[in-house]
């Protein structure tokens, strides 16, 4: 059974995390609706800009281990295929 404060900490990473999707969903319509970038750009900026946060997390994490563990290819192509169905959908 969850304690009263691991509830309330629950329930404020949720409510942040709706926040987070309500806010990406309106920077995006507001770039493609308004043609300031095509829809292939907008997704390369936005895998580029993830990519490059991670490694910086990881890097700031664990800073003793450069070694980069094994990828997943499916992942990676079905993030890919994602980003590019999101970013088309607005048009």
């Amino acid at each position: 059974m969850e304690t009263p404060l691991s509830a309330v900490k629950t329930s404020l990473l949720t409510g942040a995390t709706l926040v987070a999707f309500a806010a990406n969903s309106l920077l995006t319509r507001m770039a493609l609706g308004e043609g300031a970038i095509d829809a292939a750009s907008f997704s390369t900026i936005r895998l580029l800009s993830g990519a490059t946060m991670l490694l910086a997390i990881t890097a700031l994490t664990h800073p003793k281990k450069p070694s980069l563990a094994k990828g997943n290819w499916t992942a990676a192509v079905m993030l890919f295929l994602y980003a590019i169905a999101f970013s088309f959908s607005y048009l």
